[in-house]
């Protein structure tokens, strides 16, 4: 079961996190975006499982595309509403591997297991880095209109992803002590500006507070799949 789950999880994020346009997720209202959106749904599936008719994939296809739907046509946003939406594509993911564990075991990438590892990295990378950068924005966005931006254009998303990538490699190759040393160089780097006014200090410190701590949940998480797999 883990083996199937892993390769659709992966599929889910690729397909919902990479693939998916900014401009999809604006006029995914429209039919034709969302028909274009399940069928990147349905192809990541294809492809990480090795199947390309499995009834299985079909169905999950189709509970992702009424997820959504129910998301976009309830005008559904904000945190709460992201928490819910992925939260109801994972549980139908689980439900699938659950009722057709064998779907990894009959694909045609069965006789490479070193690739569920690689599936799962990857997964959690991409979780870290660009769903971090999603949530992060979602919990920041009531704040952002009270902040005077005066900085490099995009210039806290950059620094946002390679916080959080630097902690993902971090506690990935045993170094969890460099989670510490980013916290600080960070600290120091951002003390005169978040000193001269208190609502950009708390800013900063939430957003950095989330953002760490989104990447080191993401990381762990990440440690703990891999070591569910079975000896390959």
């Amino acid at each position: 079961m883990i083996e199937t789950f892993t390769a659709l999880l992966f599929a889910h994020v690729l397909a919902d996190f990479v693939l998916q346009t900014g401009a999809m997720v604006k006029h995914k209202r429209h039919g034709g975006v969302m028909l274009l959106h399940a069928a990147l749904v349905l192809a990541t599936a294809q492809a990480a499982t090795g199947h390309l008719t499995a009834p299985e994939i079909l169905a999950l296809t189709a509970a992702h595309a009424v997820i959504d739907c129910i998301k976009t046509n309830g005008n559904f946003r904000g945190m709460t509403a992201f928490a819910v939406d992925q939260a109801a594509h994972v549980v139908t993911i689980a439900a699938v591997a659950f009722y057709a564990p064998q779907l990894w075991a009959t694909g045609q990438w069965a006789a490479y297991p070193q690739a569920l590892p690689a599936m799962i990295i990857a997964t959690g990378a991409i979780v870290t880095l660009i769903a971090g950068q999603h949530t992060v924005a979602l919990l920041m966005k009531p704040h952002s209109m009270r902040i005077r931006n005066n900085g490099l254009r995009d210039g806290g998303r950059q620094i946002g992803l390679l916080e959080r990538g630097l902690i993902f490699v971090f506690i990935l190759t045993g170094l969890p002590l460099g989670v510490g040393f980013l916290v600080g160089a960070k600290s120091v780097l951002r003390f005169g500006t978040a000193s001269r006014d208190q609502r950009t200090a708390e800013y900063v410190i939430i957003g950095t507070l989330a953002s760490f701590g989104w990447a080191i949940c993401a990381a762990l998480l990440t440690q703990y799949a891999l070591t569910l797999l079975p000896p390959s």
